[in-house]
């Protein structure tokens, strides 16, 4: 029996689910993973079992609930220092947990008008003055990220570390609306979408039957 369990949302539209999920699957941490649809009629009621907060994602380890993707990411951390989840260089590491915790707080533009939905293709919807503002912080971000780590593999520190499990769901973001990016960022987003727990994710959310049509926008740019 797995030490974990992981209480997760849908997979087509849970961005925050996604992140530790994708974390756990990459690094070889086993754990069971539980799937509450979101916006039933039960689902406030079922995830309060585990979580004060009454969203996910939430981590169970025995008794203990972690909930919050940043804050599993850095418990498992602690508790798997070998897995090396952070950049090992101070410096490195520092610049990670800054850009993940940028991810965690800001970006809403993008997150408000460019829901992840891995059933849909929906090319320039979505675009604001401040969605295209946060795509090229992002875009920025990545570029300086994987010129420090040139040489040292495909991600943003080399090594796939806690800041691409953050930044996964906007690859699939910026794949769904058919975001145009510049050299760096693109070969960056076309090594996480040829990572097999990303497209295994991404699969599973394609063959569920939830719909939940606040999710849903329109096709219409």
């Amino acid at each position: 029996m797995s030490r974990y369990t992981l209480i997760i949302g849908n997979k087509n539209y849970s961005s925050w689910s996604l992140r530790p999920w994708l974390l756990m699957r990459q690094a070889g941490i086993e754990f069971e993973e539980r799937r509450l649809p979101l916006y039933t009629r039960t689902f406030k009621d079922e995830i309060r079992e585990y979580s004060p907060a009454g969203k996910v994602p939430v981590l169970l380890d025995g008794a203990l609930a972690v909930w919050d993707s940043l804050a599993i990411a850095e418990y498992l951390a602690e508790k798997h220092p070998d897995k090396h989840l952070w950049p090992a260089d101070p410096a490195q590491r520092a610049l990670a947990r800054s850009i993940s915790a940028e991810m965690h707080a800001g970006f809403s533009a993008l997150r408000s008008n460019m829901g992840m939905n891995c059933r849909r293709s929906l090319p320039g919807v979505g675009r604001t003055v401040e969605v295209a503002a946060d795509i090229d912080r992002i875009q920025r971000m990545w570029s300086e990220c994987r010129a420090q780590a040139s040489g040292r593999g495909p991600f943003l520190f080399g090594a796939f570390s806690i800041a691409d499990a953050m930044y996964a769901p906007v690859v699939l973001r910026f794949r769904i609306y058919a975001v145009n990016l510049s050299p760096v960022p693109q070969q960056y987003a076309d090594a996480m979408l040829a990572l097999a727990p990303l497209q295994a994710w991404v699969e599973a959310g394609k063959a569920e039957t939830e719909v939940i049509p606040a999710f849903e926008p329109a096709t219409t740019p």
